[in-house]
């Protein structure tokens, strides 16, 4: 009799399999387990390190496909290959065995697409797609959930098209990375640029947001405006009050007051309406993954990456639900054992919950809704906070406190409204008082960052006034730039700037770029590529990635609704509704628009490219001294740009352990010394300071000491 073999992604996932499981040996990569209450024969839990297999790169398909050149593109390889990744063959080789020796395999890789992709990769490379397998599908690593998971195995061929869509997208991404990297890379090298340019099917529609975005900002021009502002006096007090219409210039509001007879300073009002109105708010939706990352950027500044990281840490250690959802509905399932565990959630977080919804609602507890993971809660088991970083607190209390918060009072508070007029001038101000902290007790960071509440004084409808009206100026203000919290919210919503939670709930489901799972990669990514950079929260767009932005601008690759459309299609791949040779056909044809369109757009920046080469010249080169031979910066050294020329000439960055700052770099060149730089090392050990120089007769830097 053959075995069972259980598939995991990684050996933490085995390790949480195998503590769920009884007469359990760990072996070299793989462990034994003898469970009769689950497996009639002897089973074996083996796993991957991630992606144990990849696909071919293009000189394996094709040796003329090493080197990079125009002629060579595009690149369609017949048949999508896999091999296994460098260095995990070993494991790979176990896992293998492994399979080929059981008579059923139990997929039990991350609940998703992904997961599902890496373990069918995996079965297919081994020869062994055949045989027949289950699907272990669940939400948290408490051995219970696993127990409760190895019961109940589904059918494996159910989440077979999940694998096709994951797998459409790896080919796509390949694709589109592999032909338009190489084509833009090669027609901008033409150009003078230097270095690899990245370009992605999901990635570079991203960026061209980011670059639309602060094309905005750079462009705004900003316009002064006037408008009018009154300080309302009652018997009970005093109040700011403003006129809603904007004026172009101060003449023209001097204008409109000098009509009504309405003169700067102290003028007789009424005050027309008084409306007061008792308001509640909801608490907030439960966590999806992305809502999660958005939240804690703005509390705490984690990028996303981050976020997903340090969740997936606490899924691992069995406190927190599975980590890469989309949803914000739980079923009434976990409401059960979330209801059933409040008292000890309370004492986790230290604050006790006044219950006031103890039933489901549909706004946070829906089965309709909730497809293949559930929102991010608690699991049953809260964690010893000794044993958790800071930042893992940070993120389990902000899960754990949205979870309590469905069971809290609303959040009330009177909202007053006051419409002041003054000779047919009107001025409003609205005020706020807090009626009721309700579930908003349980979030302490936003306590303390509320906002002031305005209090107006007690007044009443056609009560007389005094108004001190005066003409204030003001600026358009230029659209901001996004925090990586916004951008993950900007990336799900295809570039529609939603920032009102209620509004973003109440939409039907948007087609967004990319996955809750790859959005954080996908910025880390930009970054790595140094496209954007990341200064106090804020993501901008360095020069490499505006010239990437410019060349694919009007292509399809610039367009983050065709990008979104091509995720919703992928997703019907998933659905069983899609064709993933219809999909890879079109993928084809936009690359080879690409082949005609793009080099006649980089043809067409040639003076926009020149400049940015020129602007990246340091100084001239002291060997050639040839007009065209410029310094530039080459990544880990400045070298001439006639080096395909013969010019061998380079200065290095780092010279005896201390970096070498561009400015002294341009003093060097200038036949200038440097300043004096302090804590360089002799080849012997010792440290001293020194001023350096370029000697054009030796064509070596050489040392000034200090005097004395």
């Amino acid at each position: 009799m053959g075995h069972t073999l259980i598939l995991a992604e990684k050996p933490s996932q085995a390790k949480a399999y195998a503590d769920a499981l009884q007469h359990t040996k760990k072996q070299d990569g793989y462990i034994e387990v003898n469970d009769g209450r689950f497996f009639k024969e002897k089973a074996y839990i083996t796993w991957g390190y991630g992606h144990l297999v990849e696909l071919l790169s293009p000189e394996q398909y094709n040796e003329t496909w090493k080197i990079w050149k125009l002629d060579q593109l595009p690149m369609f390889p017949g048949q999508f290959q896999l091999q296994v990744s460098k260095d995990k063959k070993k494991q790979f080789n176990i896992v293998k065995r492994l399979l080929n020796h059981s008579t059923e395999i139990i997929v039990a890789t991350d609940c998703d697409r992904e997961g599902e992709n890496i373990a069918r990769s995996i079965i297919s490379l081994a020869g062994a797609s055949h045989k027949p397998t289950k699907r272990l599908w669940i939400n948290s690593l408490e051995v219970d959930e696993i127990q409760k998971g190895f019961r109940h195995l589904n059918n494996g061929k159910n989440y077979l098209s999940l694998y096709q869509e994951a797998q459409t997208r790896q080919y796509s991404d390949w694709l589109v990375g592999m032909n338009a990297s190489r084509l833009y890379t090669l027609l901008l090298q033409k150009q003078g640029m230097k270095g690899v340019f990245s370009v992605g099917r999901v990635q570079t529609a991203t960026l061209y947001l980011l670059y639309k975005r602060q094309k905005e900002i750079e462009d705004f021009v900003s316009q002064d405006y006037f408008t009018f502002q009154g300080k309302v006096q009652v018997p009970n007090g005093s109040f700011e009050a403003k006129h809603k219409q904007r004026f172009a210039t101060k003449e023209e509001a001097q204008k409109v007051l000098q009509e009504k007879g309405v003169l700067p300073g102290v003028n007789d009002g009424i005050i027309q309406e008084v409306k007061k109105e008792r308001k509640r708010t909801k608490s907030p939706k439960l966590h999806s993954l992305s809502s999660l990352q958005s939240t804690a950027n703005k509390q705490w500044e984690y990028s996303p990456s981050e976020v997903l990281k340090i969740a997936q840490s606490l899924y691992e250690k069995k406190v927190l639900s599975y980590p890469r959802t989309d949803s914000h509905f739980i079923t009434d399932s976990e409401f059960a054992y979330i209801k059933n565990n409040l008292s000890n959630y309370q004492e986790c977080i230290g604050v006790d919950v006044e219950v006031v919804y103890p039933d489901a609602q549909k706004r946070y507890v829906d089965n309709t809704k909730v497809a293949e993971h559930y929102a991010l809660v608690p699991t049953k088991q809260t964690p010893n906070f000794s044993a958790l970083n800071e930042k893992e607190k940070n993120i389990y209390l902000e899960v754990i406190a949205t979870t309590l918060a469905m069971f809290a009072p609303d959040y009330g508070y009177e909202e007053t409204k006051v419409e002041v007029g003054v000779k047919g001038i009107n001025f409003e101000a609205t005020g706020k008082v807090e009626k009721q902290i309700g579930w908003k007790s349980l979030f302490k960071n936003q306590q303390q960052a509320r906002k002031k509440e305005t209090v107006l004084p007690a007044m009443e409808k056609d009560q007389a006034c005094q108004v001190n009206v005066e003409i204030a100026e003001g600026k358009t203000k230029p659209p901001k730039y996004y925090t990586e919290g916004q951008l993950i919210n900007v990336m799900k919503h295809a570039g529609k700037e939603i920032d009102d939670e209620a509004l973003q709930h109440t939409l039907k489901e948007s087609e967004g770029i990319g996955t809750e799972a790859t959005r954080a990669s996908i910025i880390e990514t930009l970054k790595h590529q140094l496209y954007i950079g990341i200064r106090k929260n804020l993501v901008t767009v360095l020069d490499k990635g505006k010239i990437l932005c410019q060349a694919v601008e009007g292509t399809l690759l610039a367009s983050p609704e065709m990008t979104a459309k091509w995720e919703t299609y992928l997703k019907k791949i998933g659905e069983n509704e899609g064709s993933q040779e219809l999909f890879l056909d079109k993928i084809k044809q936009m690359i080879e628009s690409l082949m005609q369109e793009a080099p006649k757009k980089i043809g067409s920046m040639e003076q926009s490219l020149q400049q940015v080469n020129e602007k990246s010249f340091i100084g001239k080169c002291p060997r050639c001294n040839h007009e065209d031979g410029k310094i530039q910066d080459k990544g880990k050294f400045y070298g001439c740009s006639r080096y395909r020329e013969g010019c061998t000439f380079t200065l290095p960055k780092k010279f005896l352990g201390k970096s070498i700052s561009q400015i002294n770099i341009k003093k060097l060149l200038g036949g200038e010394k440097t300043n004096l730089i302090k804590g360089f090392t002799s080849k012997k050990g010792k440290m001293f300071d020194a001023s350096l120089r370029y000697d054009q007769t030796e064509q070596k830097i050489t040392f000034e000491f200090p005097k004395g």
